[in-house]
């Protein structure tokens, strides 16, 4: 093991490096004062009139303070952050909420997707949703029982119109199921994937999804064998292959990725075995073989986790991840001519 350890780390390039063909746009917080004491799972969208995120945040994961966050980029910064949905329950109790994911409909409406409950075996999901890019939200509304939405990453948008979803579950073991909607909103038209993993040999949970010419990849973080798993289907719904491992270390921590609109794959991740710094990015031609091109931070004994990744109109890729679980960091990179 630490001869595995050891080279996983002659890897992984000095923090600040970024490959000739890659440049870093900008990097900078969301928020300076903070609004919560902890932050953890951010997610990023593109809407109508321009970016936005939001993120957990509360006393510390897990504390029935913690609510979804959100906050606008315009042109004077990020606009100051605003809880938008919470744990609140009809008899006066209040659970935490977790991992929120944010989707623009194309023509459509703004979705939050995101869970409430205790912990993440015993979570449920909820949603609202937003006509005008995040200024007004709607009241939440709770999926159906065994259906938790987007578990911590972006869906994508299949070309019948259908809403592909990675989900995954904890209460069993550790699997990996897909989701999808032809009408998010409407609850009873959501359908579920058997799991794609047994729970125990390979323990694979929160999966994101890349476009390929033959259908769909899906990465995972890994709880089992320190490296990134994956899996292939033609359809993106119930037709999924074994799970294998790649060639990128998992050190049991949240991934995201993103096809880019030259079929580039990109993905951000933590490069070691142990521990979450430092965070990276690489890319790939066909998702199974990866090139490290960014180190985004790196630093001993801190946290940079939970990236959440997305491709603007205009090509930039916007990047934005837990920073030592007190500030989300936003990076924006482009590609050189």
């Amino acid at each position: 093991m630490k001869k595995i350890m050891m080279m996983w780390f002659l890897l992984a390039a000095p923090v600040g490096t970024v490959a000739d063909d890659w440049k870093i746009e900008s990097s900078e917080f969301v928020f300076d004062r903070l609004p919560h004491e902890s932050c953890h799972a951010s997610t990023l969208v593109e809407t109508k009139n321009g970016l936005a995120a939001a993120w957990f945040g509360g006393t510390r994961e897990g504390h029935p303070s913690v609510g979804i966050w959100f906050s606008k980029k315009g042109d004077k910064g990020w606009s100051r952050p605003l809880e938008i949905a919470n744990g609140n329950q009809k008899d006066g109790t209040r659970f935490p909420s977790w991992n929120p994911v944010l989707f623009q409909m194309p023509q459509g409406d703004l979705f939050l997707f995101y869970k409430v409950g205790p912990n993440p075996r015993e979570w449920w999901g909820e949603m609202k949703k937003s006509a005008d890019g995040g200024l007004t939200w709607s009241a939440a509304k709770r999926l159906k029982e065994g259906v938790i939405g987007p578990v911590k990453n972006k869906p994508v948008l299949l070309k019948d119109g259908r809403l592909l979803c990675g989900s995954s579950t904890e209460h069993d073991g550790w699997r990996v199921h897909m989701e999808w909607s032809k009408d998010p909103w409407d609850v009873s038209s959501w359908h579920r994937s058997p799991a794609l993993d047994n729970g125990l040999a390979e323990g694979a949970i929160q999966p994101t999804i890349l476009k390929t010419g033959a259908g769909y990849r899906i990465l995972c973080r890994n709880r089992k064998k320190d490296r990134i798993l994956t899996g292939v289907s033609p359809d993106g719904t119930g037709n999924w292959s074994k799970l294998s491992v790649i060639d990128l270390p998992n050190p049991n921590s949240g991934i995201d990725a993103v096809t880019l609109q030259d079929g580039t794959h990109l993905l951000v991740y933590n490069h070691t075995p142990g521990g979450r710094s430092p965070i990276n990015v690489a890319v790939s031609e066909k998702g199974n073989h990866w090139k490290q091109v960014v180190v985004l931070d790196s630093e001993a004994r801190q946290e940079f986790s939970y990236p959440a990744v997305i491709e603007a109109a205009d090509g930039k890729v916007h990047i934005s991840y837990t920073w030592k679980r007190k500030k989300i960091k936003h990076f924006v990179l482009s590609r050189k001519p």
